[in-house]
């Protein structure tokens, strides 16, 4: 138990920190990491034209990561997660913030954070530029969650999430969500389930979700089904993704995704139906160049290409 613990630790507290992040303090069972990115990007659509713009747009960005983790006994240990992050416009967006308890049965933590169905959606969201379109139904299935409460544990090759997100003033259209989401490995195969409910004014909204990924030596696939309701419009969707490493450095990945509204009134629409490419290519653990194109299937809807390079430290 106390290593299913060790990987909870992991997968909550140091989610998404560079593999080179500086640790800056390392003293008395106290260690504190510093990492970040520094990604200039940019994206050419048709999309992105008005009366004063042409198809060029800059999406340059950096980010700072700090987290943090303190042993207070043998069977207890406080982490904590703050992430910014400046983009084209020189603003400031406040990422994640929390902070946690960690004991031998998973992890409590409190704070703007994901929701437990990212366990599951980051099985088809594996690009740099393009994908997890058809994902989000309700807002409380998505990333990034302010006044958010996630229990998160492990055991043996079960991993379970749970959260609850409060609604206040200050909330994303002040609603209030809990889900919960299990994801479950089988040698080279991951299934999971997932079930978010959500209260947002007078609408009383709900989605599920499902997923499965199968990878053999450089192959990757994932698969995604997800329906539920919204504002009582009934949505379904789902994501298809393939990731392929010809070589050490290179990674070829492709994702496609489709989410169709059936209205409390009216016809039957198509809202997301698109394909998309991208290749990454690692020059070392630091930095890496990548680009992706996107394919739109819908009518008086454009295609993408977006592109960058990026220095993780």
């Amino acid at each position: 138990m106390k290593n299913a613990a060790l990987t909870t630790t992991i997968l909550t507290a140091l989610a998404s920190t560079p593999a080179f992040a500086v640790t800056v303090y390392d003293e008395d069972g106290t260690l504190l990491k510093v990492g970040g990115r520094a990604e200039a990007r940019f994206n050419i659509s048709d999309e992105n034209k008005s009366a004063d713009t042409d198809s060029f747009k800059d999406k340059s960005r950096a980010r700072v990561k700090i987290t943090g983790k303190t042993r207070i006994s043998e069977e207890l240990y406080g982490f904590g997660k703050y992430e910014t992050q400046f983009d084209d416009k020189s603003e400031l967006t406040n990422r994640y913030y929390f902070a946690g308890l960690g004991t031998s049965f998973g992890e409590f933590s409190y704070g703007k954070q994901d929701s437990a169905q990212v366990l599951l959606t980051d099985i088809t969201d594996i690009m740099a530029t393009f994908g997890a379109e058809a994902a989000d139904i309700v807002d409380g299935n998505k990333d990034k969650r302010e006044n958010t409460l996630l229990y998160s544990g492990e055991f043996d090759a079960l991993t379970i999430q749970a959260n609850y997100t409060a609604a206040d003033e200050d909330n994303t259209k002040d609603t209030e969500s809990y889900g919960i989401a299990a994801l479950y490995n089988i040698g080279s195969v991951d299934i999971g389930a997932g079930y978010v409910s959500q209260t947002s004014g007078v609408n009383d909204d709900d989605q599920a979700n499902l997923v499965v990924q199968y990878s053999i030596d450089d192959i990757t696939l994932g698969a995604l089904y997800t329906l539920g309701s919204n504002a009582d419009n009934d949505i379904t969707g789902y994501e298809i993704s393939a990731k392929y490493k010809p070589v050490k450095k290179l990674t070829l990945a492709s994702v496609y995704n489709y989410q169709e509204v059936d209205p409390k009134a009216g016809a039957t629409v198509d809202t997301i139906d698109e394909f998309a490419i991208e290749a990454v290519y690692k020059f070392n653990g630091n930095l890496r160049t990548y680009a992706g194109y996107r394919f739109q299937q819908i009518d008086n809807t454009d295609d993408e290409l977006q592109a960058g390079i990026r220095y993780d430290f």
